[in-house]
């Protein structure tokens, strides 16, 4: 589908106002826009329309998202070295580093630093754990989302069934290392390490990097409303 398809149709849906849910549950806002626009559900990670990923907001719900996973040369010191010194123990009792990191330094004295081409996990002590570039962010951001139609929706609920009011699109395009900067800065994207004590190594679940649903506007130089 071209976007100037997609534009037609979504005027219609929107002029429809609320419709019924065709799913319950997390994933009925996106499946029952895609079968609105005529498009068969697939699990492929590609983009949907015309190069774009397209993506249903819940304007009332602020759910967490992965943009995507990074850990490619990143550590300065040995991942396992990392998880003895700052890890922590679980409820099951596994030994791990499983922290949403922030530029304020956690129990474990680690905090994200963000500077002009770079963000690192650093400890208070100096030491240096990780390090991303991040004009390389950048590229594994533009190549996971190389831009997204960013669909808002009002929701109410009637007699214990969802109802959904797509009243905006919108189509934002990319972004640079300058820009993702600033969002590490208002801690508006997160980063997440998951990695725990394997004996002799650590296993790493990659390093995520997430927004909440409101802020992926601020995460691309262009937007337009469609």
């Amino acid at each position: 589908m071209k976007i100037s398809e997609f534009k037609d149709k979504f005027k219609s849906i929107k002029d429809m106002g609320f419709v019924r849910a065709k799913r319950s549950g997390a994933t009925g806002i996106g499946y029952t826009l895609e079968s609105l626009l005529e498009i068969t559900e697939n699990n492929k990670a590609q983009p949907d329309i015309d190069g774009a990923e397209l993506k249903a907001h819940r304007t009332n719900v602020n759910g967490l998202i992965t943009l995507f996973t990074f850990n490619n040369k990143v550590w300065k010191m040995h991942s396992l070295d990392a998880v003895k010194e700052y890890g922590s123990k679980n409820k099951d009792g596994r030994h791990g580093l499983y922290y949403t990191m922030s530029l304020k330094p956690n129990s474990a004295g680690l905090f994200l630093d963000v500077r002009k081409t770079e963000i690192s996990v650093r400890h208070i002590s100096g030491e240096v754990v990780a390090v991303w570039q991040l004009q390389t962010l950048a590229d594994r951001f533009m190549q996971k989302i190389p831009a997204l139609l960013f669909v808002s929706t009002f929701t109410e609920e009637r007699d214990g069934v969802e109802y959904f009011h797509y009243y905006r699109a919108q189509l934002m395009k990319g972004t640079s290392p300058e820009l993702l900067s600033d969002q590490f800065r208002a801690e508006n994207i997160l980063v997440d390490l998951r990695l725990h004590d394997k004996g002799t190594m650590a296993r790493n679940h990659g390093t995520g990097f997430r927004t909440y649903e409101d802020k992926l506007p601020l995460l691309f130089n262009n937007i337009k409303d469609l």
